[in-house]
């Protein structure tokens, strides 16, 4: 059997690294493509001994040019694609007044339009293959949306706008869509993350550090929904439940239940200049 292939934007590290390791685990090809050249070759050097084989591409997703140049290398060494994985993404905490328009652009160049230009570019390839997926990772932020996070949950808003789209648009292709929609896991968004005060970013960092999820348990989600065919993967079933309340309840009382647990994450967070150790 011709081992599967595979192109995982932002794959050198959190879960897009974890979808890498899941994939070579079931003797997929992998390629990933991300700017971190150091970490991308040691998580592709680590991929045989899992069973599978790795690749690394320097792709910074906001070039269109580096995008192509990995459609390039898996035509002409791999013969192909099966999946592309638009991973790769960053975080912006803030209110609307806070955050700079530099930073709003800097987010949509990356978390949405890196999407775009993912899809953009490997669609006319599945088209000649005669089909294909693409596994757009987006967020519960995407459905859920909480207050100093604007820019962010805009992003991918946007990227779920995209992707519902993508899935009829492209179907009569033989070209599926999975989105994903994970709430917060162990990984290290965090690094990338720019936020408009430190109570912002204390709180960020707090919400990703001690999630009891793991960028492993997720790729393994992913994995299986995706493997099933899935459009819409919910990763979490705690979010799950507030996408479910969102959709039944008054807004009135959905958005009072979500500012009391905004309120309340919020306030665990020390205060800038307290000398207290966050909890």
């Amino acid at each position: 059997m011709t081992a599967r292939r595979i192109f995982i934007t932002g794959g050198a590290s959190g879960l897009g690294r974890a979808l890498s390791e899941r994939y070579a685990r079931d003797g997929w090809k992998v390629l990933i493509g991300d700017v971190n050249e150091s970490r991308g070759r040691e998580t592709a050097a680590a991929l045989p001994a899992l069973g599978g084989e790795g690749r690394f591409l320097r792709c910074d997703v906001s070039r269109l040019a580096d995008l192509e140049a990995a459609r390039i290398w898996l035509e002409n060494h791999w013969g192909g694609v099966d999946i592309v994985v638009n991973n790769a993404g960053v975080a912006v905490g803030g209110s609307i007044t806070q955050v700079p328009l530099r930073d709003w652009e800097w987010i949509l160049d990356i978390n949405l339009l890196g999407v775009v230009r993912g899809c953009r570019v490997f669609t006319p390839l599945f088209q000649r293959l005669g089909g294909g997926r693409f596994v757009n990772i987006a967020s519960m932020a995407g459905l859920v949306h909480a207050p100093m996070m604007s820019a962010y949950n805009a992003a991918k808003a946007a990227v779920v706008a995209l992707s519902e789209t993508l899935s009829l648009e492209l179907a009569r292709d033989n070209i599926q869509v999975s989105l994903v929609c994970p709430a917060f896991f162990r990984t290290n968004l965090a690094e990338n993350l720019r936020a408009a005060g430190p109570e912002v970013e204390e709180t960020t960092r707090r919400l990703v550090t001690k999630s009891r999820h793991s960028a492993e348990e997720i790729a393994d989600i992913v994995f299986r929904g995706v493997a099933a065919g899935d459009y819409l993967i919910l990763t979490h079933p705690e979010g799950e439940a507030l996408w479910m309340m969102k959709r039944l309840l008054p807004y009135s009382a959905y958005s009072w239940f979500l500012a009391r647990g905004t309120a309340r994450m919020m306030s665990r967070t020390p205060k800038a200049g307290s000398s207290e150790e966050p909890g």
